[in-house]
């Protein structure tokens, strides 16, 4: 288990910069913060307190996209579902309203300039850090025309940010479990099919855990390198309360921890199982 390392470690009590809904049960806010998320990676993720409105324990959200103005960072981007209590508040929070923000916390996705084809799988909220990644991936003139996005969901309002994608020129496959848009069953199926026509130097994913396992599994078959990032419950975001545990392999733990080792794994060390 690695430390956190406090000097890079931020907590802010700030405002609320807006609270949108995209499509129900999706939303889109962006939270003030101070130059010093900055250093904010891919990947990385920040713990969301309420400002003393119940529930009163942090809840952790990938970083979406960092707002800046004439290039100095000034807040964060957050993309979230509703699914419950915190979120469902959450939802009615309005621009001005005072947050605390924790982060940026755990690690995010490595890249090798060696790295020609990048294949990213998203399922649903799992697109939430990947806009971020294509971001930095950009500002570093890494060519995202080269590689393919393949996003999945239940249904067509599962589906996010692909024309946001598709205007920073990478090529994207859509699947919908229902066929409401893009082609009808799994995400990873498309995955396996361009893999049949195109080879990945690395496969970056991240959605619900048997998505994650799926995509795990096909990167060993076929021999990729494949990073998966993966959401867990945790109170606290600095590996205190335990929480957030998960199962290894290849690793001297049976265990590792989301917030310290995560959220972004490599998946060879992911028990697939």
């Amino acid at each position: 288990m690695r430390d956190i390392d406090l000097k890079m470690m931020i907590r802010e009590k700030t405002i609320v910069l807006w609270n949108k809904k995209i499509t129900s049960p999706y939303y889109n806010i962006g939270i003030q913060c101070g130059e010093g998320f900055s250093s904010s990676k891919p990947g990385q993720f920040l713990m969301l307190n309420l400002q003393g409105r119940h529930p009163f324990l942090r809840r952790p959200f990938s970083i979406h996209r960092l707002i800046k103005k004439k290039g100095t960072v000034v807040g964060v981007e957050l993309l979230y579902k509703v699914v419950g209590e915190f979120t469902g508040i959450l939802a009615s929070v309005k621009k001005g309203e005072p947050v605390d923000i924790l982060g940026p916390l755990g690690n995010g996705f490595l890249f090798k300039n060696s790295f020609r084809r990048i294949f990213i799988v998203a399922g649903g909220i799992g697109v939430a850090p990947m806009l971020f990644f294509a971001l930095s991936l950009r500002s570093k003139g890494f060519d995202l025309c080269r590689s393919t996005l393949f996003i999945g969901g239940k249904g067509q309002k599962d589906i996010l940010c692909a024309d946001t994608f598709a205007n920073m020129g990478i090529d994207i496959l859509i699947a919908t479990e229902d066929g409401s848009r893009g082609k009808k069953g799994l995400v990873t199926d498309l995955l396996n099919t361009r893999l049949k026509k195109n080879v990945a130097d690395i496969i970056y994913a991240c959605g619900p855990v048997p998505m994650l396992k799926q995509v795990a599994r096909i990167a060993r078959l076929d021999g990729i390198e494949c990073q998966i990032s993966t959401e867990s419950v945790m109170a606290c975001g600095v590996g205190a309360c335990l929480g957030c545990a998960v199962k290894a392999i290849n690793s001297s733990n049976r265990y590792m921890h989301v917030c310290l080792d995560g959220p972004v794994f490599d998946s060879a060390n992911f028990d697939i199982s």
